[in-house]
């Protein structure tokens, strides 16, 4: 626990996959293709990874002098790259922005983040392809991207951080005799204050049972009674 951080420090797919990084197993499939790939950084890129932001959830119209009329106000932009479609060109609605300074990064991190262009609330983080160790992208089921409607939600990023994990301390089920001895005998008193009760219950039923049959004979005999009464009734009847 003591090294743990919200945001990863170094990027494993299972634990992008999990809410605290507690899981030991893959819960969709696109995690298991992270796990099974074998990326490596692309070395056509150019450029300091370490002043560099990468901007996310752009408007597709967005264009290379949108964003740098946009992020030039946090310091001297070294270079802009809007990725695109190798095909048709079009943009892919991302892109990456190299500074010239640790200062203007650093201060377009913090305040750049969420920013309105073009009707699109953009997402902004350092650069992760080359700086973070095991780093899986999106395409091929790592990032910390990912939706919740699509389940395959992605944490330890900066807009999705881990949640701290809860460990509950252990304990175990003394009522059968494992823990202390006040809780044992807690349990033989509870016993015998059980079985008391129940010969006390057994007692009581023995007493009620001659009761019971004294009633049953009073009843008997005084419906015996009632029969004979009436039946010298007739008699005296039939005699008149």
């Amino acid at each position: 626990m003591n090294d743990w951080a919200p945001i990863a420090k170094e990027y494993d797919p299972l634990k992008a996959g999990s809410i605290d990084g507690t899981d030991e197993e893959p819960h969709d499939k696109a995690i298991w293709r992270a796990m099974l790939a074998r990326y490596v950084p692309n070395k056509g890129v150019t450029g300091d990874p370490h002043l560099t932001l990468f901007v996310a959830r752009l408007n597709l119209q967005t264009t290379e002098e949108k964003l740098k009329e946009v992020f030039s106000r946090y310091g001297d932009i070294r270079k802009i790259r809007l990725v695109r479609d190798l095909v048709t060109g079009f943009s892919k609605g991302y892109a990456f922005i190299e500074y010239k300074e640790e200062r203007a990064l650093l201060k377009a991190h913090r305040d750049a983040n969420r920013l309105v262009i073009d009707q699109h609330e953009i997402f902004v983080d350092f650069e992760l392809e080359r700086t973070l160790k095991g780093w899986i992208p999106r395409r091929l089921g790592g990032g910390f991207g990912g939706k919740k409607e699509s389940g395959q939600l992605r944490f330890g990023g900066r807009d999705r951080p881990f949640r701290k994990p809860i460990h509950l301390p252990n304990t175990k089920n003394d009522f059968y005799g494992e823990g202390s001895a006040e809780k044992r005998n807690w349990s033989r008193e509870g016993t015998r204050d059980w079985r008391t009760r129940d010969r006390d219950h057994e007692r009581s039923r023995d007493k009620r049972w001659p009761e019971r049959e004294r009633s049953w004979t009073w009843g008997e005999s005084e419906r015996d009674s009632k029969e004979e009464r009436s039946r010298g009734r007739e008699r005296k009847e039939r005699d008149r």
